[in-house]
């Protein structure tokens, strides 16, 4: 697509967005989610776990303090896991740890099975400077029409975090493709902060498939708004700016709801009869939020998108459809509570959502359209 063109569309999707988002409606949301009390929290922390670490060049418990924030996906009949795993080493606060991502896999999606080492890892290769010391974090993933993965990720230096890109065949061996802003603007966004993306996707059986949109691939991204990105590779993604320049919010915090903190992406977002759904994880604030609700503690909520203009909010939910019940969802890391949602897959006709725990521990929440 030429950039005069682009712009054109922008500019003709950016003067449609009139009018406000109508509250909760069951017609076109998700739900509601049940937590299996059986199997959850369906991850947890495994001290005995090893790994030699190139950065380190030493053998070190890579998911021993923490193991949360998963994506998921269907391959061959079972449910994938990658999860978010914590080492025990730096300092006791949140984000002062080392991350890596590990791999477990499920034949009911509800107990798995890990690897013994991650398979994505800050490693002696072109990310090291952006990965290291903190590690790699918080994925979400989705396919391409030929089987490729596509894995969105933040990369955290204890600096910037940067939203970056990984691709691979068989969610074992990956190739880094470094931050997704890079090549935009000549460079303009490289040390953008920037995290959480959720590609626009299509349901395919079992399958979710990056799914272009007036001929381009969207991504929701970032907090404590929600941003949005085009791009036409699924790996060199350009913010999107208005005609001053600032860049295009989707998604705002509200005063006296859930969401009165923050706003953050989720899942992948999903194409569906009614238009474009994006999960969404949503912070709630003491002070001017939903008083109901602890300070700070993180639910779910859900947005509605229009399917042929992925910038136009139609529809958003009043109260969260996920949120902190548990014990196990307010014990570890971030004792405020979450359910931190990143995963979600369509499995033998349910839908399943794999969410973060306090920062802490992976949960399941399972969804019957029946």
């Amino acid at each position: 697509m030429s950039s005069a063109r682009a712009l054109v569309t922008l500019g003709s999707l950016l003067g449609s967005l009139t009018g406000p988002a109508r509250g909760q409606g069951r017609d076109w949301m998700f739900g509601p989610f049940e937590k299996p009390p059986l199997v959850n929290p369906a991850i947890a922390p495994n001290g005995a776990a090893t790994f030699f670490s190139p950065i380190n060049d030493g053998s070190v418990r890579w998911e021993e303090y923490a193991t949360f924030n998963p994506a998921a996906v269907v391959k061959d009949g079972k449910v994938y896991v990658l999860y978010r795993a914590e080492d025990a080493t730096g300092g006791t606060e949140i984000g002062r740890h080392t991350s890596r991502i590990g791999l477990a896999e499920s034949a009911d999606g509800l107990r798995f099975t890990r690897r013994s080492a991650p398979v994505l890892y800050p490693d002696k290769d072109e990310q090291t400077t952006f990965e290291w010391p903190g590690g790699v974090e918080d994925p979400r993933i989705i396919e391409t029409d030929d089987g490729t993965y596509v894995l969105t990720y933040t990369q955290w230096n204890r600096d910037i975090p940067r939203l970056a890109i990984a691709t691979s065949r068989d969610l074992i061996h990956w190739r880094k493709h470094g931050p997704a802003f890079a090549k935009s603007d000549g460079g303009k966004y490289r040390n953008l902060e920037s995290k959480s993306g959720a590609i626009v996707a299509r349901i395919a059986g079992s399958r979710l498939i990056a799914t272009a949109v007036n001929g381009r691939y969207w991504m929701y991204f970032d907090v404590p708004d929600i941003l949005i990105a085009t791009s036409d590779n699924l790996v060199d993604w350009t913010p999107l700016a208005d005609s001053a320049g600032k860049l295009v919010k989707v998604l705002t915090p509200r005063r006296g709801y859930f969401d009165a903190w923050l706003v953050e992406a989720g899942p992948p977002a999903i194409i569906t009869p009614h238009g474009i759904l994006l999960m969404y994880n949503a912070g709630n604030s003491g002070q001017y939020g939903d008083p109901t609700l602890p300070d700070r503690i993180y639910t779910g909520g859900q947005a509605l998108y229009d399917g042929r203009n992925p910038l136009r909010l139609i529809a958003r939910s009043d109260q969260p459809f996920i949120r902190p019940t548990e014990d196990y969802e307010r014990t570890g890391q971030y004792p405020a509570g979450t359910t931190f949602v990143e995963g979600l897959v369509p499995f033998h006709g349910r839908w399943y959502l794999y969410y973060g725990t306090a920062d802490s521990r992976v949960g399941v929440a399972v969804w019957d359209p029946n």
